[in-house]
């Protein structure tokens, strides 16, 4: 699975839970979820409850805590998925 098909899954995951459209129209791997598309942190633990859920991966405290950007986000998933 490249990267723009990574971004694409994560688009859709994300989607419910930003606040702020002109951020989610705007997402590229700079995309800060808190800053830019204002994703609460509770809202936070459900994105990556859907990312494990999509990918078929588990995320530690450790790898949930660097997911605040788009980018790293892709980092941890892409990790997973060659570690699975």
């Amino acid at each position: 699975m490249n990267k723009e098909q990574l971004l694409s899954k994560l688009r859709v995951i994300i989607t419910p839970y930003v606040q702020n459209e002109e951020g989610l129209q705007n997402l590229n791997e700079n995309t800060d979820f808190i800053k830019d598309l204002e994703i609460n942190s509770a809202n936070l633990v459900d994105v990556v409850l859907d990312v494990e859920d999509e990918f078929d991966i588990e995320i530690d405290n450790e790898a949930m805590e660097k997911m605040l950007t788009v980018k790293a986000s892709i980092q941890v998933i892409e990790q997973k998925l060659k570690a699975k």
